[in-house]
C-alpha cells in the first residue's frame, strides 16, 4: 500500500501522516480509533487520495480534525478538496470530512509534542518530513540539503524514502538514502516509498545490519 505512517504516544495522542488511498483499509488494519491531527508532507495524490475517509474519525470524535502542511501544499489542497476546507462544515459529523487546516513555518506543537517540520525538496516542489522527539519520517526526498540533515541527527529511528537502486528524477535511490542515513547516523533505519523493483528478502539483505525495509503493517516502538 502506499506509504503513510500512524504515530501515537504513550498519553494516548494519536498523529497521522499523509491519508493515503488505502487509508480506510490501513486504519481498519492498526485498529485506529481515533486522530488528534493530520500531517501531510505534500499534496500528492498517492499520500491524499484517501482524505474522504477522515470523516470517519470527526463522526466517532465528534470534532473537528487539525491538519498541518505548508503553504505549498495547502493551495493544492484548497483546490482539490475545496469541499473539505472551503465549504462551510455540516450540521452533523461524518457527512464529510471536517479539517481544520493550519499552516506550518516552524516547530509546532500537537497535544503538547513537539513536531519539527523537516524540507526536502521532491521534484518541482518541496515536501515536509516531520520529527518526534528522537523518531524523525522523511519521505519522496530527492535530496535531504545540509541543514535538513541537522534536525535529523540524534535519532533514535529514521523513517526515509528509499524508491529502487537506478537513480530516480525526484526521489532518493537506495544508495543515495543509505549515504543521507551515514551522514546524520540514527541508531536504526527503515527505508519506505520502495518501488515494485525492490525484492524485500533479497534486497534487505544488502543493508547494512541497522537499516530495513519497512512493509505494511509494521510497528516500530521509539523511546521519546
Amino acid at each position: 500500500m502506499r506509504a503513510s505512517a500512524w504515530v501515537h504516544f504513550d498519553d494516548g495522542t494519536d498523529i497521522l501522516i499523509d491519508t493515503g488511498p488505502e487509508l480506510r483499509l490501513q486504519a481498519l488494519a492498526a485498529g485506529m480509533n481515533r486522530l488528534d491531527a493530520v500531517l501531510f508532507t505534500h499534496a500528492h495524490a498517492d499520500h491524499t487520495a484517501g482524505m474522504d475517509d477522515i470523516r470517519a474519525f470527526n463522526s466517532l470524535q465528534q470534532a473537528v480534525i487539525p491538519a498541518y502542511a505548508s503553504a505549498e501544499t495547502a493551495v493544492s489542497l484548497h483546490a482539490r478538496f475545496a469541499y473539505i476546507f472551503d465549504e462551510p462544515p455540516l450540521s452533523f459529523f461524518g457527512g464529510k470530512p471536517e479539517m481544520a487546516l493550519r499552516l506550518v513555518d516552524g516547530p509546532f506543537a500537537v497535544c503538547g509534542h513537539s513536531v519539527v517540520p523537516v524540507p526536502v525538496p521532491h521534484g518541482r516542489g518541496g515536501v515536509l518530513g516531520f520529527r518526534f522527539g528522537t523518531f524523525a519520517y522523511v519521505t519522496d526526498a530527492k535530496t535531504v540539503p545540509p541543514e535538513s540533515r541537522e534536525l535529523l541527527r540524534g535519532l533514535d529511528m529514521l523513517v526515509l524514502n528509499g524508491l529502487h537502486h537506478r537513480p530516480h528524477p525526484v526521489h532518493l535511490s537506495i544508495a543515495e538514502a543509505l549515504e543521507v542515513i551515514a551522514d546524520v547516523q540514527p541508531r536504526r533505519a527503515f527505508l519506505t516509498h520502495m518501488s515494485d523493483q525492490i525484492v524485500h528478502t533479497t534486497d534487505e539483505a544488502a543493508l547494512p545490519p541497522h537499516v530495513r525495509l519497512a512493509y505494511d503493517g509494521l510497528r516500530i516502538t521509539v523511546a521519546e
